[in-house]
């Protein structure tokens, strides 16, 4: 089903927006990658980000998840102004709300799988056996069992990345932002990863903003907009 705008796409359904994007205006020196783009992303939903290579879906997430802050424009996240929030409370936001994974899962190379997943609770303040405990059946969840001992070298692509998305959910957060997650893997385990993804945060009622140019992972989503020289494309936005 195609709607006039994103707000008919976000509202349609009665859904309260979890997080909503106004207008976002951003430049990387004389470039502009976000043209006034709006957006809304409801909770426990997935949705999904398309457009070309430039069209500005990663600047979109970076600024969606507080990574980065807009020129313009303004996002907000449980009646808070993240595009004004000092940085520090920003990164709190990204330790316990928000969840971040990136192409190549950016796990530290010197921690093994376990010790990775662990991280975020115990910046938390998590005791350590607690916060392994709780890392281990994460990993679990996402079939990396057995594999808990190994550094992100001695993994396979597909495991590492599921390893990362373990780590971006270990927290319980309300929102994961993923960049590209299976750009760097072959189908088969882009399949195993995305059917994870889709899975776990379906059962944890997590929302999954998805950044792809990939249809395949488009196909788990339960929305997709695209986006278009830097603004969301009204006639494209679907349900």
């Amino acid at each position: 089903m195609t709607h006039g705008d994103t707000d008919m796409a976000s509202h349609g359904t009665g859904a309260q927006p979890l997080l909503t994007a106004r207008e976002l205006v951003k430049a990387h020196g004389r470039t502009e990658a976000l043209r006034g783009a709006s957006l809304d992303l409801r909770a426990g939903e997935i949705l999904a980000v398309t457009g070309t290579s430039g069209s500005g879906k990663s600047t979109l997430l970076h600024c969606l998840a507080g990574i980065v802050r807009p020129d313009a424009g303004s996002v907000t996240y449980g009646g808070l102004r993240l595009d004004q929030l000092p940085e520090k409370r920003l990164s709190e936001l990204r330790r316990t709300d928000f969840g971040v994974v990136f192409q190549f899962g950016q796990l530290i190379p010197e921690l093994t799988a376990l010790d990775n997943v662990a991280l975020p609770l115990l910046l938390a303040g998590t005791a350590r056996a607690e916060a392994r405990t709780r890392a281990a059946a994460w990993l679990e969840r996402f079939g990396v069992r057995g594999q808990e001992e190994l550094r992100p070298g001695e993994m396979s692509g597909g495991q590492a990345q599921r390893a990362a998305l373990a780590r971006a959910l270990v927290t319980g957060p309300k929102a994961v932002f993923a960049d590209e997650p299976t750009g760097a893997l072959d189908s088969l385990a882009t399949e195993e990863v995305m059917t994870a993804l889709a899975h776990t945060a379906r059962e944890s009622g997590t929302a999954v903003l998805l950044v792809t140019h990939d249809a395949q992972v488009a196909a788990y989503a339960d929305r997709e907009v695209r986006l278009r020289d830097g603004a969301v494309s009204p006639l494209e936005v679907t349900a």
